[in-house]
């Protein structure tokens, strides 16, 4: 088992665990007292301590440019790695960045959606297949994946998968190098379905995925930001698709469609539990991050 393995266990139990305990105290609430006025103002102290830049912000020393968005706002890659792995939860990983709307905050009440921004550097993407794949096609193939890895995510301690279809199908502009598609999935014992949204920027030597996730229910909402989103960000001089050397450049093991249908990350489940337990999940981080003096919970069963 691998290190990483070993961690995601490990976050993922005490996760589990934090969400089980914040469900039971819900239940018991005759017996229990929360003070939301101190809640807030911690929650309110954690997200004063980011820094947002907004205009034209270079990504990964000099691999691209993102224009953010009229209505964005960016969060850069040492910060973003706090937000996703300590506030929210998820295994670590190494991203560029997070891009949010202009109203949202990583710890936010009535949070909507986020863009992670990530670099994959795993060769120059072939695109000829492009225009003939078949997507429907495809989703069954992906379908049957997400079937197959039930078991091992079970055994993790993540919830298992349906990939109810195609929420958006993929789309492939092969002028600007740019792949966007989005997936419904269902996840056990939710109500509401999740939404994973994947824009993929092809480059020389890799591509950026910008993967959005939230409540279906977003779908609408996203697709008005979508070209806005698309639009934003391309590769540097040097660093373009068009800028590839057959001679010393990799070529990835796989094209267009084996972008699409690459397996769907663990993490996701990680984001869909932030959608389902998000104001239990901000309770626990306010209590880590915000230096209570008081316990977040208090007070007797009445005799």
């Amino acid at each position: 088992m691998t290190k990483l393995t070993n961690i995601m266990r490990k976050i993922t139990a005490v996760l589990l665990m934090f969400i089980s305990m914040q469900i039971h105290a819900q239940q018991e609430t005759d017996s229990l007292s929360f003070d939301l006025e101190q809640y807030q103002k911690a929650l309110d102290s954690i997200n004063k301590t980011f820094t947002y830049q907004r205009g034209e912000v270079v990504l990964g020393d000099g691999l691209a440019i993102l224009n953010v968005p009229e209505g964005f706002k960016f969060l850069d890659g040492e910060q973003s790695k706090r937000v996703l792995s300590d506030l929210w939860g998820n295994p670590p990983s190494e991203p560029i960045g997070l891009l949010f709307p202009e109203d949202m905050t990583p710890m936010h009440d009535d949070f909507t959606y986020a863009v992670e921004i990530e670099y994959a550097e795993e060769g120059y993407i072939e695109d000829d297949e492009a225009e003939d794949l078949d997507y429907d096609d495809l989703l069954e193939e992906m379908q049957e994946d997400a079937i197959t890895g039930n078991p091992e995510r079970t055994e993790l301690g993540y919830p298992t998968i349906e990939l109810v279809g195609w929420a958006s199908p993929p789309y492939y502009d092969q002028e600007n190098k740019k792949l966007h598609w989005a997936k419904e999935l269902k996840f056990e014992d939710y109500d509401v379905n999740t939404l994973n949204y994947n824009i993929r920027v092809l480059g020389r030597k890799g591509y950026l995925n910008l993967n959005a996730i939230g409540d279906i229910t977003m779908l609408d909402t996203f697709n008005k930001d979508r070209d806005n989103i698309l639009q934003s960000v391309e590769f540097s001089p040097g660093n373009r698709y068009s800028d590839f050397n057959p001679d010393i450049d990799k070529v990835a093991a796989y094209g267009i469609g084996g972008l699409i249908a690459g397996k769907i990350l663990a993490k996701v489940g990680f984001f869909a539990v932030i959608l389902k337990f998000w104001k239990f999940i901000a309770i626990g981080a306010v209590a880590m991050f915000g230096g209570f003096r008081k316990k977040l919970f208090g007070g007797k069963k009445d005799a």
